[in-house]
């Protein structure tokens, strides 16, 4: 399965900064309070089938019953379980199980292992490598058996887990990831159409996703996803990787017509601003901007995964008052 569309993705050591000098209004959504403390657990989950290791770091509350829904993440290229650490903090806060995955094949060893002057051509190798487009998807479906596995019996998240309601975010070659998973089919030409989906996932949040290279058949390789997708992206979303343009990110959005789509813009936002970068990277913008990826992200996993009909109003309706010249929030839903 070729896999060309995987271009867009991109290491944040190597990733363009935003230089605006002016910071965005800071987004609140519900009472704009944390409900819970935080946990962190870290397992080293072994697949036996694949013989294959998938590390993960889990954000929980460490209060409350629940059962709480599951959001399992997955990093971009040359990435780990370590980052988007802002984004496992404010699910958890509000009531989620945060569940952050490392990909091996695709994680910070790729470039860590490489040569000084090796580290791009490394980065370029793994995102174009078929065994890692494969293995992604299939690490999160791996996750949930293992997450069914954890509610039976692990003494922190024990019937503590809801896992009939479970989302799947990424960024990059994680956004691949999620859209893979909600139903993304793949059409090599000459070849065979090919599906990684995985039904127990009812929305997905894919941020700067990359694009299918087989632009004629965008309609039919997105037909399947039935499920809410958050899409997201920047007017500066470009990739030292690849060629996919802050323009062509919103193609899975324009082109995803049978479940309620959501897509935001962030003016000025570039490919890393959904990373939660170090400080010695940040732009004078990432408060800002992560501030409004958290608050509209979570009233999405709370419209979608708690039915919450208050906020899926304040999606559709409040938003966009926070966002204000910041960026633009383009939504369809389905009738």
């Amino acid at each position: 399965m070729k896999m060309r569309f995987l271009a867009g993705v991109a290491l944040g050591l190597f990733a363009f900064l935003a230089h605006s000098a002016d910071s965005p209004k800071i987004a609140t959504y519900g009472d704009g309070e944390a409900k819970f403390e935080v946990g962190t657990i870290l397992h080293d989950w072994h697949d036996a089938k694949r013989d294959r290791n998938v590390p993960v770091k889990i954000y929980y509350p460490k209060s409350g019953k629940g059962p709480f829904p599951v959001i399992i993440f997955s990093h971009g290229l040359g990435g780990s379980r370590e980052g988007y650490e802002y984004l496992g903090q404010a699910w958890a806060k509000h009531g989620y199980v945060s569940v952050h995955l490392q990909h091996l094949g695709s994680d910070d060893a790729v470039w860590r292992d490489a040569g000084l002057f090796d580290k791009m051509d490394a980065m370029r190798r793994s995102a174009f490598d078929p065994a890692n487009a494969i293995n992604r998807p299939r690490d999160v479906s791996f996750a949930i058996d293992e997450l069914e596995k954890l509610n039976k019996g692990d003494s922190v998240l024990a019937k503590r887990l809801d896992l009939d309601h479970i989302g799947v975010g990424g960024h990059s070659f994680g956004a691949y990831t999620a859209l893979a998973i909600a139903g993304e089919t793949f059409l090599p030409r000459g070849g065979k159409e090919s599906s990684l989906a995985d039904s127990r996932v009812k929305a997905v949040i894919a941020m700067s996703a990359p694009v299918n290279a087989n632009r004629p058949r965008l309609d039919e390789a997105f037909a399947k996803i039935k499920i809410p997708c958050y899409h997201m992206t920047g007017t500066k979303d470009t990739s030292p990787i690849g060629d996919t343009s802050p323009e062509e990110r919103r193609l899975p959005f324009d082109h995803t017509n049978g479940s309620d789509q959501y897509l935001l813009t962030l003016e000025g936002g570039d490919h890393m601003v959904f990373s939660g970068r170090g400080k010695m990277l940040t732009s004078k913008k990432d408060e800002g901007f992560q501030k409004l990826i958290s608050a509209s992200s979570t009233a999405f996993w709370d419209a979608y995964l708690k039915n919450d009909a208050k906020a899926r109003s304040w999606l559709t309706n409040d938003f966009k008052k926070h966002l204000g010249k910041d960026g633009t929030f383009e939504i369809k839903l389905k009738k």
